[in-house]
């Protein structure tokens, strides 16, 4: 999956990649397995504003994906690997040996006719296969891992990521995620061996403005080039400092570096935290 690099022929194509889509095999996603989705703009019910910077960009259907991997009946045969526009990782269809098709997101190295499986007796070990925690080796890669059992993969799901499976005591193992924070998940949670596909997506460059705008993304203004109504670091004449010790958001909290993780019912659960200690 290299990144393809553009021709200079105009200013927005300076320096300008994009992905190769060599890995992909088909161009439109299985219609049963896609629903509609209706924009808003990043707007609530009322129609006021809640989240910035969002707005236009490309029509899209969602994919329904296969978070959970419940189905241990039988078999897949991997059918397509596929474009998914709502996220950075690419997609697999599978179809299961009773006909049943289901999208799961692609790991790297899936190739269209591998057979892969969920639960104990249809799993070899094989990338792509999901397991409980229990039945899978200390050290392997895995992703899409499940925190309450039963409820479907919510971590290391974008683009490259992958977690690994460093140890086992009694009903809890310790997984290190890929922000290097060790946390302790359930033996009887679901996760998918290897590590997810298309890890180029980090090294493309937009670009253009334009290319930004197709994603559904408006611009971002800084809060320096503001009036001191809209943003704490507005005002003054021509081009000054922040005017404080320490940079704040738009509504005069505290930003860039300020640690805002609270949750006490999962404390427990984090074993070594990412990066500086409280």
């Amino acid at each position: 999956m290299p990144v393809k690099v553009y021709k200079p022929t105009s200013a927005g194509r300076r320096d300008m990649t994009g992905h190769s889509f060599e890995e992909i095999t088909r161009k439109r996603p299985e219609r049963s397995l896609t629903e509609a989705i209706r924009k808003r703009g990043g707007r609530n019910n009322t129609g006021r504003v809640t989240v910035r910077h969002r707005g236009g960009g490309n029509r899209r259907r969602y994919r329904i994906i296969d978070f959970r991997r419940n189905k241990f009946d039988c078999t897949a045969e991997v059918v397509s690997v596929e474009y998914d526009p709502n996220r950075s990782a690419r997609i697999a269809l599978l179809q299961y040996e009773d006909g049943e098709k289901r999208y799961i997101i692609a790991p790297l190295g899936l190739r269209v006719g591998d057979t892969i499986g969920n639960g104990e007796g249809n799993t070899s070990l094989r990338t792509g296969d999901a397991l409980p925690i229990s039945e899978i080796p200390v050290g392997t890669q895995i992703h899409n891992i499940e925190i309450l059992p039963g409820k479907g993969g919510q971590i290391a799901r974008a683009a490259g990521v992958s977690a690994q499976l460093l140890a086992k005591e009694g009903t809890y193992a310790q997984v290190r995620l890929p922000s290097g924070e060790v946390r302790l998940i359930h033996e009887r949670c679901m996760a998918t061996i290897g590590q997810v596909g298309n890890t180029d997506h980090g090294n493309v460059k937009l670009g253009k403005a334009g290319r930004r705008r197709w994603m559904g993304w408006r611009p971002t203004v800084r809060g320096s080039a503001m009036d001191p109504a809209s943003h704490p670091h507005g005002g003054g004449e021509g081009r000054t400092g922040i005017g404080m010790a320490a940079p704040k958001t738009p509504w005069g909290k505290p930003a860039l570096g300020k640690r805002t993780r609270v949750n006490k019912r999962s404390e427990r659960f984090i074993v070594r935290r990412r990066g500086k200690r409280r």
